[in-house]
């Protein structure tokens, strides 16, 4: 691929997990990637061995003087992005009464704010250029919730909707949106150090503590692949006729079309009185 033809892919959290492993996909396609991660050095091994592909940036995407900076460095040497790729992310584990003010701000901040932030300084560019494409990842609890992941969810959910009316926005322009919503893959989102929880509340170990559990004892043991959810996502990128939400492993597609179930069936019980509701004619 030459360097007219190669894309320009900027990767958020691109040091571990779902972020390295688009790194790497593009990179074997001949793709050019800058990762950022608040520790680049994470990224060495690969900016060693591609050289020419592979730039890796310090960024924390809560600090927003930060972004804009990235951003206009990137559009200033490169001249575009073709792909960003909203991932980087952390877990937080915790009941809504557990989550403290500071805790849920924070979030917001890091899967919201900041993500919404790089977007707005790239999206002009793409606008103009009349191509362009923003992966943004979620979670399948972007759509679904259960108990110690209320705040973690609500997170998710924002920029899901904030995407899903970005790209009625943006589909003239020739902009692909793109909505990941991830089961448990092996990455270090639950790894000790990695994964956050909230200070525990006795009266909420029945509930909460199971997810705490979970957390703290799947980790290296998830069923899906990185680098098959990397394939998945290009797949995706490339169809002619793309989706607006990529659900990715096996439990995932479960735990969706089990929700969705659920919500048709109590909008089914309820439709009398919901309908009830509207003006006599």
């Amino acid at each position: 691929m030459t360097q007219d033809t190669a894309k320009v892919w900027l990767i958020t959290g691109a040091s571990s997990g779902f972020g390295r492993a688009l790194a790497e996909a593009a990179v074997a396609a001949g793709d050019r990637v800058i990762g950022t991660a608040r520790r680049p050095d994470g990224l060495a091994d690969l900016v060693t061995a591609h050289p020419d592909q592979v730039e890796a940036v310090a960024l924390d995407i809560t600090d927003g003087d930060c972004v804009d900076e990235v951003a206009a460095d990137v559009l200033a040497r490169h001249g575009r992005v073709d792909v960003l790729v909203n991932n980087a992310g952390r877990t937080q584990v915790g009941a809504f009464e557990e989550t403290t003010e500071t805790e849920l701000r924070d979030l917001f901040e890091l899967h919201v704010f900041g993500p919404a932030r790089l977007t707005r300084a790239l999206l002009p560019h793409m606008r103009e250029r009349r191509a362009g494409s923003i992966v943004n990842i979620s979670s399948l609890g972007g759509q679904l919730s259960f108990a110690g992941f209320s705040a973690y969810s609500a997170t998710k959910a924002a920029l899901e909707q904030l995407s899903e009316g970005l790209a009625d926005e943006v589909t003239p322009f020739g902009i692909r949106v793109l909505i990941v919503e991830p089961g448990a893959f092996r990455t270090n989102l639950f790894a000790r150090g990695a994964a956050y929880f909230s200070a525990e509340h006795p009266e909420y170990a029945e509930t909460v503590g199971a997810t705490r559990a979970m957390v703290r004892d799947s980790a290296g043991s998830q069923p899906g692949d990185p680098a098959k959810a990397a394939a998945a996502i290009r797949l995706a990128l490339a169809a002619e006729k793309p989706p607006l939400r990529l659900a990715l492993g096996g439990d995932a597609v479960d735990a969706l079309v089990g929700h969705l179930d659920a919500v048709r069936a109590e909008i089914t019980e309820w439709e009398e009185v919901s309908r009830g509701t509207d003006i006599d004619a």
